[in-house]
């Protein structure tokens, strides 16, 4: 599919104007609302005392704030609360609207930013997948990029990401067929990991601890700066076949 032009850049402005928090939906959270100058983005906030580094959260087409394989996001902040990782769950304010969906994650980093986050990684799923390699390349604060099940419209430009990306894909995706994650990884720039999980759907379901294992421990090394080595890898997950396609 043709992607169309780029917008003009004045399209493409959103400021944080502030910030309001309360209770979240489980304990040491806080649903928080970014307020900006193109509206209204929801999220939840996972804050952890005595570190830098953050992860922000990015759902699919329909946005949502609890990720693929039965509630990854999650399950994050508990996965990376021994790492000192904040973690910051967004949804959208147009949903299915690329460019505005880009827009809000880069509001979550000037977010971050602005309570003291030095450096973060974006984790997005689906359509998000593709929101998190374009927002990745255009925040100072984004050290990597982990991009699961994702399309490939508005991922032309992932050769200007230059930050390490994680891809991973299900070989019986129905929805977004793997050969997406495996052209975005043939274009992207090393350092780049592959990972394919044989007979997972497009959710990623029957693959879940695994997947909770790969991203938070590639999450964690990614924020101590540790090397990365590029490669293509595919796993086989014990059991019966994914139907959660």
């Amino acid at each position: 599919m043709t992607e169309p032009p780029n917008p003009e850049p004045e399209d493409l402005t959103l400021s944080l104007r502030n910030v309001t928090a309360a209770p979240g939906p489980s304990p040491e959270s806080l649903a928080v609302v970014l307020q900006t100058s193109r509206g209204e983005i929801p999220g939840v906030f996972h804050p952890v005392q005595g570190g830098s580094g953050a992860v922000i959260c990015a759902g699919g087409a329909m946005g949502g704030l609890d990720g693929p394989a039965d509630g990854l996001f999650a399950r994050l902040p508990g996965l990376l609360v021994p790492a000192n990782v904040s973690v910051l769950r967004l949804d959208y304010r147009q949903p299915n609207v690329f460019e505005e969906c880009v827009l809000d994650i880069l509001a979550g980093c000037s977010f971050l930013k602005g309570i003291g986050a030095t450096d973060a990684v974006l984790v997005g799923h689906s359509f998000g997948g593709a929101v998190v390699v374009k927002a990745g390349a255009l925040h100072p604060l984004v050290r990597a990029v982990a991009s699961l099940s994702p399309q490939l419209y508005g991922t032309r430009q992932v050769e200007e990401l230059a930050r390490p990306l994680l891809l991973v894909h299900g070989s019986a995706d129905e929805v977004l067929d793997s050969e997406a994650s495996e052209d975005i990884y043939r274009r992207a720039m090393d350092p780049k990991q592959l990972v394919l999980y044989g007979d997972a759907g497009h959710s990623l379901g029957t693959v879940a601890d695994a997947l909770d294992a790969l991203v938070s421990s590639w999450i964690e090394a990614r924020l101590l700066g540790e090397p990365m080595e590029s490669g293509r890898t595919v796993e086989w997950p014990s059991g019966p076949g994914d139907g959660d396609a």
